[in-house]
C-alpha cells in the first residue's frame, strides 16, 4: 500500500487537490480492513504527505486551503 494510494490522486499540475479533496479520493483506494469506513485514514494521509514532500516527490502550492500536487 505505503504511497501508492496516495500518488494515484494527485495531480501532476497546479493548483492540485486539498487535503480534504485528497483524503475523499484516496479512501476508495485503501483496504477496509486496514481502514474499516475510512477509520485512521486521515493519519495516514498526513503522514504519507509528510513523507512524500520530505522525499521532494510533491508539493504544497502558496493558496489558502492549502494544495499539493506531483513535481514528476
Amino acid at each position: 500500500m505505503k504511497n501508492q494510494a496516495f500518488l494515484k490522486v494527485l495531480p501532476a499540475t497546479s493548483p492540485g487537490l486539498t487535503a480534504a479533496e485528497i483524503g475523499e479520493r484516496v479512501l476508495p483506494h485503501l483496504p477496509q480492513a486496514l481502514f474499516p469506513q475510512g477509520a485512521k485514514a486521515g493519519w495516514w494521509k498526513k503522514g504519507v504527505q509528510l513523507d512524500l514532500e520530505a522525499k521532494g516527490l510533491i508539493t504544497p502550492e502558496k493558496t489558502k486551503p492549502l494544495c499539493w500536487h506531483l513535481l514528476r
